[in-house]
């Protein structure tokens, strides 16, 4: 099948799903541009042999991306020229694979929690979390194949479970974050969402300055569940159906070590959420101070509470997190232990589109900067996804994700 042919069936599935879904930015026009940039693409790489690794895959992108062609918004009212700058790093190197860009992804604004209009896929009355809602959603029902996400707490894992896709956020800037609007750059991290494991590493292998997948096949990982009050936040339903997903990876053959862990995580939550607000309310000064009514409440409450902080609090919750990443390897080497195993989210996706749910599972992960993906486990009794969260060390990317294959064939 030609590109063409491929994009003409995307589009049909565009008036099957979007009006409903409010997966991407609207743009005018979008299939004759996505058919011209197809066409080109073919005309470039006629021959099917020399074909760069993702061509023709369809790519959505996260709006606060730059991509040449399209304004940046970011979820906001803001003027689109003043929020403009150079095509992504990310954004560049998956064109230059040959990926098709079908167009913008929503954001909540400035990838914070002020929600836009996605809803989530399985339920159109339920959230689908954010703040990479759009990417999430629009590969869950096919209208794009990857889509590029971000992550300063938990927006690429949360609403990869929420929406039941894969979701992988890498090594904190193991991805460049060149051309993307910050929210807190100490702790932002880009990343990917896809149908397949095999999507994303695809997609990772693009984006990344060096990728060493293993040679060969690599041991059955020994899985370490962090007991303590970080399990403690996740909701009863969330942490039944975790319970009965770790009990199938034992009736498998797999081994589980149970380790308490983080028992200040409360200290790690607020060191964490300082960062963000220091950071944001620095990145977003001159902007705010010019449109300071087009700012949502619950950025504005992220931004005076960054501007309370001290230079001295800053730097101190920047340490936790070097602390928590060395205190998570000392656990790991101790007990042998090759990945972390936790939910992606306390429970399934909330009902209303108020709020994008609850990152706390994903924000420890974020903080000590180390690896996670989401893979999607199954659905509750009203049909709404639930993911497993699994976490290596620091820069252990590529084991990471060769688990992640073979666990996703059992799961």
């Amino acid at each position: 099948m030609n590109l063409s042919t491929q994009v003409l069936r995307l589009s049909k599935r565009f008036r099957t799903y979007e009006p409903d879904l409010f997966a991407f930015v609207p743009e005018e026009n979008r299939f004759s541009r996505l058919l011209q940039d197809a066409q080109r693409l073919e005309e470039k790489y006629p021959d099917p042999e020399n074909r760069p690794p993702l061509f023709g895959v369809f790519l959505g992108v996260k709006d606060i991306f730059h991509a040449a062609g399209f304004p940046t918004r970011a979820g906001t009212a803001l003027p689109p020229e003043i929020l403009t700058g150079p095509e992504g790093d990310a954004v560049a190197r998956l064109k230059a694979a040959g990926a098709l860009i079908v167009g913008k992804t929503v954001t909540t604004q400035f990838a914070y929690f002020a929600p836009g209009p996605t809803r989530n896929p399985h339920n159109l009355a339920h959230t689908p979390g954010g703040s990479s809602s759009g990417s999430a959603a629009a590969v869950a029902v096919g209208l794009c194949d990857i889509a590029l996400g971000t992550q300063t707490i938990g927006s690429i894992n949360r609403p990869a479970a929420f929406c039941g896709v894969v979701g992988f956020k890498p090594t904190y800037d193991r991805i460049p974050r060149t051309g993307v609007i910050p929210l807190s750059p100490s702790v932002d991290h880009v990343g990917l969402f896809g149908k397949t494991v095999q999507l994303v590493e695809d997609a990772v292998r693009v984006c990344c300055d060096t990728w060493h997948p293993p040679t060969g096949e690599l041991p059955k990982p020994v899985f370490g569940i962090p007991e303590g009050p970080y399990l403690a936040r996740t909701e009863p339903e969330g942490l039944a159906y975790f319970h009965a997903t770790v009990a199938r990876l034992e009736q498998a053959g797999f081994t589980v070590r149970r380790v308490p862990v983080m028992p200040d995580f409360d200290a790690i939550a607020q060191a964490h959420n300082a960062i963000v607000a220091f950071d944001a309310a620095r990145v977003h000064a001159a902007w705010y101070a010019a449109y300071p009514t087009l700012y949502h409440p619950k950025t504005v409450e992220l931004l005076a509470r960054g501007q309370q902080l001290s230079p001295a609090e800053y730097e101190s919750a920047l340490a936790s997190r070097t602390h928590l990443r060395e205190t998570l390897a000392e656990h790991m080497t101790a007990h042998s232990i090759d990945l972390w195993l936790s939910p992606s989210a306390p429970g399934p996706a909330l009902r209303g589109l108020e709020s994008t749910g609850n990152p706390v599972m994903n924000l420890p992960w974020t903080h000590a900067g180390l690896p996670t993906l989401t893979l999607p486990t199954g659905k509750n009794s009203k049909g709404l996804p639930l993911g497993l969260q699994l976490t290596s060390g620091w820069y252990k990317d590529e084991q990471l994700l060769h688990w992640a294959k073979n666990l996703a064939n059992l799961l």
